[in-house]
């Protein structure tokens, strides 16, 4: 079928007032990103609804797929339009109704008139509508309450466009339209779709990863790089800093009692991530540990683990079960990267006996023996920084520039 047109609806983004316009500038913005290689639409955007205007259906499906992962989007739906005349609306149901010979099916007619100005009222135009399909369709037969399918009718200024589908989509808000916050991100399951979840409400992610050559391969380090890339797919592109961590961790496992490791280490990263995460103005740090999942993810812990940063510490997946975290990285497709089968410098050192309900007093009794200034500051200064977008390329400001040249103009016409 020849749709004419995609809806767009935003969902959460209806709560805006003051700042809409800015979001719904963003969510184009996004979106065109993740349109990009595709051909054969227009994108207007206007304060209630936005309009992808198909001037073929070539890449419609694959235009649907990408639509669903845009953090922003509460659903769409492929239509047709008619202009605003009746006759030429039954002609538009008769086209939808081309897949609906084959058996009986049951019926409902649900019209919006968000245009008043339009002579005839939802009730007429069900009426209209739903005796047009009676009488031609004898297959057809009316259910409002269990419909197979429903008609759905929107009378707006445009035209009256009509559909079947409510197509969902992520919701949430348009990427990186609030601040920003450092990712603490490993190898595991549980970060990536942390970064994803927040993400998804409109907080810029940038990651941070601890690597311990030569404890940690440097086939880890392609799968910390390919779990960025991935998550790029509709941000545009993510900093990750990696932070040689060898020297601060061997120091921690040799001063620190066993029992307690697993702790300290988790402490001095947080310290090592606040100076990044200020260093790039990130307002927060965010984790993906999930409550009793492991030793280090107890009440106990994580109270003496956050005592070390003045920053929130934000876990997006603290009340999750870990069946609901993996349905969500097959979902955005880290699942697969995320357990291929390479250390990360969390796992290497792991005591046989680590500290559930670590005390706070102990643990600062004990980084207390040494000092570890210096090792924190040749930390710092071993930190890489990387700019990957959805292609896997380092981006540089040669490429970012010619981007903003090329970038075309969107229409938002129907904003103010």
């Amino acid at each position: 079928m020849e749709f004419s047109h995609i809806i767009v609806r935003y969902g959460e983004l209806t709560l805006k007032s003051g700042n809409r316009n800015e979001f719904l500038k963003k969510l184009t913005k996004n979106i065109r990103y993740n349109l990009q290689g595709l051909t054969g639409f227009h994108v207007q955007t206007k304060r209630d609804r936005m309009y992808i205007h198909l001037d073929h259906n070539e890449d419609v499906q694959e235009i649907m797929e990408r639509l669903k992962k845009v953090p922003g989007i509460h659903n769409f739906s492929p239509v047709l339009r008619a202009g605003l005349d009746v006759e030429e609306a039954k002609k538009i149901i008769d086209r939808l109704l081309e897949t609906k010979l084959d058996k009986e099916y049951k019926f409902k007619i649900q019209t919006k008139r968000p245009n008043k100005n339009f002579p005839y009222n939802t009730n007429e135009l069900n009426n209209v509508f739903g005796s047009h399909v009676l009488i031609n369709y004898k297959n057809l037969k009316v259910n409002v309450k269990q419909p197979d399918f429903i008609i759905n009718v929107e009378v707006r200024s445009e035209g009256i466009f009509i559909f079947t589908d409510f197509i969902k989509g992520v919701g949430g808000f348009p990427v990186n339209t609030s601040s920003k916050a450092l990712l603490l991100l490993s190898g595991g399951i549980d970060s990536p779709v942390a970064a994803h979840t927040l993400q998804v409400k409109g907080v810029e992610v940038e990651m941070i990863h601890f690597q311990s050559p030569p404890f940690t391969s440097a086939e880890a380090l392609q799968k910390i790089f390919d779990l960025t890339i991935k998550l790029s797919q509709v941000v545009g592109r993510i900093k990750l800093h990696v932070v040689n961590f060898t020297k601060l961790q061997t120091e921690i496992v040799k001063r620190v009692p066993s029992n307690y490791t697993m702790t300290s280490t988790r402490r001095f990263m947080l310290r090592i991530a606040e100076e990044v995460a200020k260093k790039e103005g990130c307002l927060a740090i965010a984790t993906g540990e999930s409550l009793g999942q492991v030793a280090s993810q107890t009440l106990e812990s994580m109270n003496c683990i956050n005592e070390v940063t003045n920053l929130p510490v934000l876990r997006p997946l603290l009340t999750m079960d870990k069946v609901d975290i993996i349905k969500i990285a097959q979902e955005i497709d880290t699942l697969e990267i995320s357990n291929l089968p390479f250390e990360d410098c969390c796992t290497i050192f792991t005591p046989k006996a680590p500290k559930t309900k670590p005390r706070l007093e102990k643990i600062k009794g004990y980084e207390a023996r040494d000092d570890y200034s210096d090792l924190i500051a040749e930390t710092l200064d071993s930190v890489e920084t990387y700019l990957f977008d959805k292609n896997g390329r380092v981006v540089t400001q040669d490429m970012r520039e010619q981007e903003v040249k090329k970038e075309e103009k969107d229409d938002f016409s129907g904003l103010l």
